[in-house]
């Protein structure tokens, strides 16, 4: 490959299979490194990347690596004109990282300084960083923005490594006053391509509400779990701030705009709207015309009751807003799991351990 070049690490992943697509769509030169241990394997490539080259109908360029290897990454960068990394690979279950903290700090944070060196050889000055509004800890006010303090009330090692990562970037801006590092604060990412051939593939136990909803709707889990109906929220049940996958692929190719700017430029994505857990139920069952069973037990420790974002600043200044409603998003989410009950596995499959985007 001749020219300018974008690297995508974790690019078989949910997120990043999903802003793959829409790189490849928007004719942008790219090149994924996944370790895929959140990936089922195909025969070159991640299953999710095989999909994608068929909706797109443009070849993925891949590289099995993991980022805590500095000489895998060197002689992967050395054979391209890297410009641009998008940065999604990371272990990502919260609940896991309570249990394996070391993991998650060893592969999340040392494994991101490691790229990042690696960046500093080749002279690679753009990078776009997949975030999280765990960073923001337990809301203090609401909408969340942009200026809301971070690292406060983080309840998870998942959610440190990413503000820890954050810190680590805007220090490297300070240090090199021409890098230029965007850092996108995902609210709760929800839904599937339209195609439904592309979607969220949980290892084991889904983490997140969406895809076990999916999973009891499809019959792969009995019932959901819901956890307390006793908050201050209008139903009782928390309140989150759902994205469709799609829309939040998008907003990493407007933020590819910024990388132009020198500097750290720190951007929510998210709806500006937030849901209850009843709610999204209620209208999964619309979206499906399947049976959600569900029980309410009792609070998880760490859950708050509502969290949803103030996303103005990457409207003015990304030209970037959320179009898909949560009705897309459960519309999306049903193609995909009843069209791939197991998700990218089948029944002949092994399930893995571990979690990666």
């Amino acid at each position: 490959m001749t020219g300018p070049v974008i690297l995508v690490t974790g690019g078989g992943g949910f997120v990043g299979s999903h802003t793959v697509l829409e790189l490849l769509n928007d004719g942008h030169a790219i090149v994924v490194v996944d370790n895929e241990v959140n990936c089922v394997p195909g025969e070159t490539k991640p299953v999710s990347l095989e999909r994608v080259e068929k909706l797109t109908g443009k070849p993925v360029i891949f590289h099995r690596a993991d980022i805590t290897d500095k000489q895998g990454l060197r002689e992967i960068f050395s054979k391209y004109d890297v410009t641009t990394v998008i940065h999604f690979a990371g272990l990502k279950a919260v609940s896991e990282s309570t249990r394996l903290p070391l993991q998650y700090y060893w592969n999340n944070v040392a494994g991101t300084v490691t790229l990042l060196e690696v960046l500093m050889e080749r002279n690679v000055k753009s990078f776009i960083f997949s975030s999280s509004s765990t960073v923001y800890g337990t809301p203090q006010n609401l909408p969340i923005n942009e200026q809301h303090p971070t690292g406060q009330g983080i309840t998870n090692p998942y959610g440190m490594s990413k503000h820890m990562i954050e810190q680590i970037l805007r220090d490297l801006c300070k240090a090199q006053p021409e890098m230029s590092v965007v850092l996108l604060r995902y609210f709760n990412p929800v839904g599937a391509h339209e195609s439904g051939q592309i979607g969220e593939d949980p290892n084991g136990t889904p983490n997140n509400l969406m895809p076990f909803v999916a999973q009891v709707a499809v019959g792969v889990q009995p019932k959901l779990n819901v956890y307390g109906d006793d908050y201050d929220t209008p139903d009782g049940t928390g309140v989150r701030d759902y994205i469709h996958v799609v829309d939040l692929a998008r907003g990493h190719l407007a933020a590819l705009k910024r990388t132009s700017t020198p500097g750290c430029h720190v951007y929510n994505l998210g709806t500006g709207k937030g849901y209850s857990v009843l709610q999204l139920v209620e209208a999964f069952r619309a979206a499906s015309g399947a049976a959600v069973p569900y029980q309410v037990v009792g609070r998880r420790a760490g859950d708050v009751a509502m969290a949803y974002a103030d996303c103005s600043l990457a409207k003015k200044e990304l030209g970037w807003q959320a179009h898909l409603t949560l009705q897309d998003m459960c519309a999306d989410s049903w193609r995909w799991q009843s069209n791939n009950r197991l998700g990218f596995k089948t029944e002949k499959t092994p399930e893995k351990n571990g979690h990666a985007s």
